[in-house]
This record gives C-alpha cells, sequence and structure tokens, in this order.
C-alpha cells in the first residue's frame, strides 16, 4: 500500500499554486512536481488543469542541446 502524500486531502494554497506554476514553467515531469508539493500526480494534473496551466513541456530543438 502506497504512503499517502504529506497534503493529501488538504486544500491547495495560493503558494501551492504559485510553485506548481513555476515548476510547468522550468518544465518539471508532473511526479517530480507531485513530490515536490506532496501531492498525487492526478491532483497536480487537476489542479494545473483547472488553473490553466499546461504542463506539456515546451517544444525543444534536438540539437544544440550539448554546450561547446
Amino acid at each position: 500500500m502506497p504512503k499517502t502524500p504529506k497534503n493529501h486531502g488538504k486544500p491547495w494554497t495560493p503558494g501551492d499554486v504559485r510553485q506548481l506554476k513555476q515548476l510547468a514553467k522550468e518544465n518539471t515531469p508532473t511526479r517530480v512536481a507531485g513530490l515536490k508539493l506532496g501531492r498525487t500526480e492526478d491532483a497536480v494534473r487537476g489542479r494545473a488543469a483547472q488553473e490553466g496551466i499546461s504542463l506539456k513541456p515546451t517544444n525543444q530543438s534536438p540539437y544544440n542541446r550539448r554546450k561547446k
């Protein structure tokens, strides 16, 4: 049986939403964002949809990834 996250069942605070926006901006994977926020991956996806936050990674060129 998996452990419940620390914020399970608690309402989202404005600080949580700000942190979610920042994590989405940094292209943080949903699972990692959930761990950082103390929430499940489904809760993160649901709140992002409710707030209009896109969790899709920004398009990145496969070229020029290595630093010279």
